[in-house]
C-alpha cells in the first residue's frame, strides 16, 4: 500500500480516538508553539522596547485580525474542500483545489495589502493609536503587510498539507518557522536595536523558511496531493466551495477586528494607552488557550470531512463527541491558570507595575466564562467541516455581533473600564447557549437522515 493510500485508508477505518490524537497533536503543538512565539515576541517587545510598544502592538490587532480573516477565508475553506474531495475519492479535484488555494492566496494578499499600506497611518489612528503609540504600530504593520504574500502562501498551503494526510509535516513547517523566529527576534530587538521593526522582520524571515518547506512538499510527486500542470486556472465550483466554507472563520476574524476596535476605543476613553496595552497582554493569553482548541479542530477537520464525504456518520459523531470533551478541558485549564496566576502571567510581559495591575485585574474578569468557549469553537468548526457554511457563519457571528459589540457600547458607560472587561464573559455565556441549542437541533436531524448508516455495524471506531 502506498503512503497516499495508507493515509486515506486510516481516515476511513482506524480508531477515531487514535486518529484524533494523531491528527490533532501535531496541529495543537504547532498552534501552541506559534502562540508561544507571539507571547515571547510580546515579552521581548515589552522588556526590550517598553510598555508603550505593547500598546502600539495592541492597536494593530484589528488589522492583524483582518489579514488573518482573509487568509482563513482561503486556507480553511481550501483544507475542508480538500479533505471532503479525498473522502469522495476525487484526487484530481483535490489537486485542482490545491492550485486554486495558491492562486487565491496571492490575489488576497495583494487586495488587502495595497490599500491598507496607502492609508496605514489614518487606519491606526482610527483604531485607537495615540501620538505616543502610532509609530510603533506603523513600523510593525509596514513589514507585516509587505510580507503578506509569503504569510498567506505559507499558512494556507500548510492547512491543505494537514488536511490531505500530512499532519506531522504541517507541524514541522510551523515548528521550523517558530524556531527561526524565536532565535532571530531577540537578536534583532536587543543586539541590533531594531526595536519593533526587528520583531516584524524576524517573523517574515521565519515565514519565508516555512513557505519554502511547504512548497517543496507539494512539488514532490510522491505526496498524496502535489503540484502539476493544469491546476492553476480558477474554477468556479472550487472557488465557490472554498469561499462558502471559509466565510465562517473569515467573518469571525472580521468581527474580531470590529470588536478589537471597539475595545481599543473604549479603553482609550476609560484608561488610556496603558489600558490598551493591558488588553494586548490579555489577548495574547486568551489566544494561547483558544489556539489549543483551534489546533484540536484542525485535527478533527480531515477526519470529519472525509467520513462525512464517505457517508460514515457514526465516525463523524464520535469525532465531535471527543472534540467537545477535549476542547472544554483545554479552556477550563486556561480558566484555572488565569484565575490563580493572573499577576504572574501579566508580569511576564513587562516590569511596569501599573500595566501589570491593569492586565491582571482585567484578565480575572475576562476569563470568567472561558470554560464554555471550548465546546463553542469545536461545534462551530464541526458545521464548517461538514459544509454547513450558513449555520457555521451564523454561530460565528453570535458572540461578536449579537452580544459582544452591544455590550461594549453600553456597559462601559456605566462601569467604565470594568464594563469593557465584563462584556466578554457575558457574551460568552449567551453565545454558548445559542450554540448548544443549534447543535442539539441539528443532531436530531443528522441522526435521522443517516439512520440507515447508523444502523450498520460501526466497525473499528
Amino acid at each position: 500500500m502506498t503512503p497516499q493510500s495508507r493515509n486515506i485508508s486510516e481516515l476511513e477505518n482506524a480508531s477515531v480516538w487514535r486518529l484524533l490524537v494523531q491528527y490533532s497533536l501535531p496541529s495543537i503543538a504547532g498552534m501552541v508553539v506559534y502562540s508561544l512565539y507571539n507571547i515571547i515576541d510580546s515579552v521581548f517587545i515589552g522588556h526590550g522596547v517598553g510598555p508603550l510598544a505593547l500598546s502600539g502592538l495592541a492597536v494593530t490587532f484589528p488589522i492583524m485580525n483582518l489579514t488573518f480573516a482573509l487568509g482563513t477565508l482561503v486556507g480553511i475553506g481550501g483544507a475542508a474542500i480538500s479533505s471532503i474531495r479525498l473522502g469522495k475519492k476525487d484526487p484530481e479535484g483535490t489537486e485542482h483545489t490545491l492550485g486554486n488555494v495558491l492562486v487565491m492566496s496571492l490575489i488576497a494578499s495583494v487586495v488587502l495589502a495595497v490599500p491598507t499600506l496607502i492609508f496605514l497611518k489614518e487606519i491606526l489612528a482610527a483604531f485607537g493609536a495615540s501620538g505616543q503609540t502610532l509609530a510603533y504600530g506603523y513600523d510593525f504593520m509596514l513589514v507585516t503587510l509587505l510580507g503578506l504574500p509569503v504569510t498567506y502562501v505559507f499558512f494556507n498551503l500548510n492547512h491543505v498539507m494537514r488536511a490531505t494526510g500530512y499532519p506531522k509535516k504541517a507541524m514541522g513547517s510551523t515548528l521550523l518557522s517558530v524556531g527561526i523566529n524565536i532565535v532571530l527576534a531577540p537578536i534583532f530587538i536587543f543586539w541590533l536595536k531594531w526595536g519593533i521593526t526587528g520583531a516584524a522582520l524576524a517573523t517574515l524571515i521565519a515565514q519565508i523558511a516555512g513557505m519554502a518547506r511547504v512548497l517543496i512538499h507539494f512539488s514532490d510527486k510522491s505526496s498524496a496531493v502535489h503540484f502539476r500542470s493544469g491546476i492553476w486556472n480558477l474554477k468556479k465550483a472550487i472557488v465557490t466551495g472554498i469561499l462558502s466554507i471559509g466565510l465562517a472563520p473569515c467573518l469571525v476574524n472580521v468581527c474580531g477586528s470590529a470588536v478589537a476596535i471597539a475595545i481599543n476605543r473604549q479603553l482609550a476613553d476609560h484608561g488610556g494607552d496603558l489600558a490598551i496595552g493591558a488588553f494586548g497582554i490579555i489577548n495574547r493569553i486568551l489566544i494561547l488557550f483558544a489556539m489549543l482548541v483551534i489546533g484540536l479542530t484542525q485535527g478533527m477537520q480531515p477526519i470529519i470531512g472525509y467520513n462525512h464525504g464517505a457517508m460514515k456518520p457514526d465516525r463523524v459523531l464520535l469525532t465531535l463527541k471527543y472534540g467537545v470533551i477535549t476542547g472544554t478541558a483545554f479552556t477550563t485549564a486556561g480558566f484555572l491558570a488565569c484565575m490563580f496566576f493572573s499577576h504572574g502571567i501579566a508580569a511576564l510581559f513587562t516590569d511596569d507595575a501599573q500595566l501589570i495591575s491593569l492586565a491582571a485585574g482585567g484578565l480575572k474578569i475576562v476569563i470568567l466564562a472561558f470554560p464554555l468557549i471550548g465546546s463553542q469553537i469545536v461545534i462551530g468548526n464541526f458545521f464548517q467541516a461538514i459544509g454547513k457554511a450558513r449555520l457555521a457563519i451564523f454561530l460565528s457571528l453570535t458572540r461578536q455581533l449579537l452580544f459582544l459589540l452591544p455590550f461594549l457600547l453600553i456597559l462601559p458607560e456605566f462601569w467604565g473600564q470594568t464594563g469593557v472587561w465584563a462584556s466578554m464573559p457575558l457574551a460568552d455565556v449567551l453565545s454558548s447557549i445559542v450554540t448548544l441549542w443549534f447543535i442539539r437541533r441539528f443532531l436530531k436531524y443528522y441522526c435521522g437522515k443517516n439512520r440507515e448508516y447508523l444502523a450498520q455495524p460501526a466497525g473499528q471506531v
